[in-house]
């Protein structure tokens, strides 16, 4: 997939923050690019900052239900025709500790990050079978460092990494390259945060934006698999 220009991607949670950062990069690399969003009017708002419609378009979806994705990748191939790239960005982080956790802050964890992160590779699994695609998750350092007060998250994202790898053995015998990110502290709006000039430290949006392009460019014999990311240099307090 060297040559990126008329390819197409998917990239849920791409309203902002990491998503947002890929998408942008994506399109000035020249691919076609749809960003979801729970709320359609956020999608389609951030899609418009984004660029013209006949190259990024938003759609409204809720990861955590499989129907809304098979609706996405049916826009997208009918907007498009194919579908080359898929990035399972969507996800939320509820910090407590377990015996203050609530139950549906576990389970909105659990149904966003990796419930979600399967139900779209499920829904656009035909379509990367025709393209022989990619799919990328984004997971996270806490996908393999466990914290106090991260039982959900750390829960979700361990899961999101074995998920990943897993069916990156299942499918490169149909040609699809699958690898999962696993970024440290990005200035992104997580967690309620408003990124400002005291995030300089952090990886930015479009550090992790490059990355997706440089795994499409990687030669097709090659497959990094599962990437690590962190700041260069911690925060100095």
């Amino acid at each position: 997939m060297n040559n990126l220009e008329g390819k197409v991607a998917y990239i849920t949670g791409g309203t902002k923050g990491i998503g947002y950062g890929i998408a942008k990069t994506l399109l000035d690399a020249g691919m076609k690019v749809a960003i979801s969003g729970r709320k359609k009017k956020d999608a389609e708002m951030a899609a418009k900052a984004l660029g013209s419609e006949d190259r990024v378009v938003g759609v409204g979806s809720d990861v955590t239900k499989p129907e809304d994705e098979v609706a996405a990748v049916e826009l997208i191939l009918k907007k498009w025709g194919q579908l080359d790239v898929v990035v399972a960005n969507a996800g939320v982080g509820i910090f407590n500790s377990v015996d203050s956790l609530d139950i549906e802050d576990w389970r909105k964890m659990i149904d966003t990050n990796l419930s979600g992160a399967f139900f779209t590779l499920k829904a656009a699994l035909e379509a990367l079978k025709n393209s022989h695609g990619y799919y990328i998750s984004i997971a996270s350092l806490a996908g393999t460092n466990f914290f106090a007060s991260g039982t959900g998250y750390n829960a979700s994202k361990f899961g999101v990494v074995g998920f990943t790898q897993a069916a990156m053995l299942d499918l490169r015998g149909h040609d699809i390259k699958v690898s999962t990110i696993m970024p440290g502290s990005v200035a992104s709006h997580f967690n309620g945060h408003q990124p400002n000039e005291s995030d300089g430290w952090k990886i930015q949006p479009e550090d992790i934006g490059k990355l997706v392009e440089d795994l499409l460019r990687m030669n097709p014999r090659t497959l990094p698999s599962k990437i690590e990311v962190r700041p260069s240099r911690p925060d100095k307090k």
